[in-house]
């Protein structure tokens, strides 16, 4: 080979070179783990030891009575936190590119909750919750409504928690609704505006066209519902009783209790979980896009 040859063929590969430090981050803080992780959950496993033990651990986990209220639980969750955060948001993005005053500010409003640690959310709703003192109670009082339990009745807890949830990540779902909106052409609205007002541009023009941004928005709160945790824990911790657990706070319980490798497969089965929902949807999404 001439050296002319050479430098073109170093040439021609050394762009593959910058996939280089993506893959090494992906395969030291995903491959890794995760690989360590489907091992543990055959273990019983402390700090300093590991014993292997198969598969009594998925057992164990798959037997435990609280584990049908918590996959419960956490269906209901992530469909009515995607279904509201979907429904919610496009007319909130649809208000937010049309031609009102100020609404750079209302933008900044709708999204700074997204902002917020999602434990301080959690920690102040529970506060402005509570069933005597709390701001809302406090508020509804005030006007001559009843007070609601909202977290410590067990009818209610779960669902209180949802519509904290749907407030904090409203802005992700309006910021993904506004760039679909925002990607529509002009001509397709100049034309509409012909056959008649608002509601045949909303649903002739803006629902059809924005339809990936929908299939976004659905499968990343999906996602995020199935894993939701940290909000659920700060404001309930899956009380009162275990009417609000769902499948992670199982976990963490397992977890606090000290068995570890039970947790683990938890886990193991959280992801598989995940996986199995969400990609045949995800496919299903995809098959819809290319139907447009």
């Amino acid at each position: 080979m001439s050296k002319k040859q050479s430098n073109k063929s170093l040439i021609s590969s050394y762009p593959n070179w910058f996939y280089l430090p993506a893959i090494i981050t992906f395969g030291i803080f995903f491959i890794l783990p995760t690989i360590s992780s489907f091992y543990y959950s055959l273990t019983r496993w402390t700090i300093f030891d590991a014993t292997f033990i198969g598969f009594e651990n998925y057992e164990a986990f798959l037997s435990d009575p609280m584990l049908s209220i918590g996959l419960k639980n956490t269906f209901i969750y992530a469909v009515l936190t995607s279904g509201l955060k979907t429904i919610i948001a496009l007319p909130v993005a649809v208000l937010l590119t049309s031609g009102i005053r100020f609404k750079g500010f209302y933008r900044s409003v709708v999204f700074f909750p997204v902002l917020i640690s999602t434990i301080a959310i959690g920690i102040t709703f529970s506060m402005m919750m509570q069933p005597h003192t709390g701001l809302i109670n406090v508020a509804l009082s005030s006007i001559g409504l009843p007070m609601v339990d909202w977290l410590g009745n067990p009818s209610l807890a779960l669902y209180s928690v949802v519509l904290v949830d749907v407030w904090q990540g409203l802005g992700i779902a309006t910021v993904i609704y506004m760039g679909g909106i925002l990607a529509i052409p002009q001509d397709y609205f100049d034309a509409v505006k012909l056959d008649g007002g608002f509601w045949i541009k909303f649903r002739h023009v803006i629902i059809p066209l924005v339809q990936n941004s929908t299939f976004t928005v659905i499968i990343l709160s999906f996602i995020g519902g199935l894993r939701s945790f940290d909000l659920i824990w700060a404001m309930t911790g899956g009380g009162p009783g275990f009417a609000s657990d769902v499948l992670t706070s199982i976990i963490y319980k397992q977890y606090q209790a000290g068995f570890y490798g039970l947790s683990t497969a938890g886990n193991v089965i959280l992801f598989l979980m995940v996986t199995i929902l969400v990609f045949p949807l995800k496919a299903y999404f995809d098959r819809k896009e290319l139907d447009v």
